[in-house]
């Protein structure tokens, strides 16, 4: 008799803890986000250690199971966003911080980081090139870049890369909060 009981109680507590991982995760975000737009930098203490907090407390909540699925949550959500790096259109920074977050959101939650932080930082790209008058300028680049690849693989290209001081620099910490307080939002509402 108590086995439905206890059934609700152990998944009400995963839900819980899943808010919990959503709010560190959240946290670590904003900061970035707030340091990204102040400095343009994201600092490796806020990765670093929110990447270590998020696995830690994963393990400590969830044993190997729970190390396994922030490990795995980092790798891709790092993973996906280290190619990027190589092709010189994202910094370091924004590498690490998804990597952090998804570690907080775990395997499960990484890939719906990834696609609100995608389509946050698409309208985030969009108002930057609106803002700064560069739409004719930003699409013949969008055709040289996709044209590069297309031929050349996943290089960097040679002119158009964060490297290039005429490049539009996108603060995409603020991306990766978006996503992640999505995250927050969508775990909270499933709670309910």
């Amino acid at each position: 008799m108590d086995s439905p009981e206890r059934a609700f109680k152990s998944e009400r507590f995963k839900v819980d803890t899943e808010i919990y991982f959503a709010v560190g995760a959240a946290i670590s975000a904003t900061i970035g986000a707030v340091s990204d737009v102040r400095t343009k930098r994201i600092p490796n203490w806020l990765t670093y250690g929110s990447l270590v907090c998020g696995v830690m407390l994963r393990t400590g909540l969830a044993g190997w199971h729970g190390l396994a699925q922030g490990l795995a949550g980092a790798l891709l959500g790092g993973g996906i966003f280290f190619v990027l790096f190589l092709v010189r259109g994202m910094g370091a920074g924004d590498v690490k911080l998804m990597a952090a977050v998804s570690a907080w959101a775990g395997i499960h939650n990484a890939l719906l980081v990834l696609i609100a932080t995608a389509i946050a930082g698409g309208f985030l790209a969009v108002y930057y090139i609106v803002f700064y008058r560069r739409l004719s300028r930003s699409m013949q680049n969008m055709g040289e870049l996709l044209r590069f690849h297309f031929t050349s693989g996943i290089q960097p290209h040679p002119e158009l890369n964060l490297q290039d001081p005429a490049s539009l620099e996108v603060p995409y910490g603020v991306a990766i909060a978006v996503g992640t307080f999505y995250l927050l939002i969508s775990t909270v509402a499933f709670r309910g």
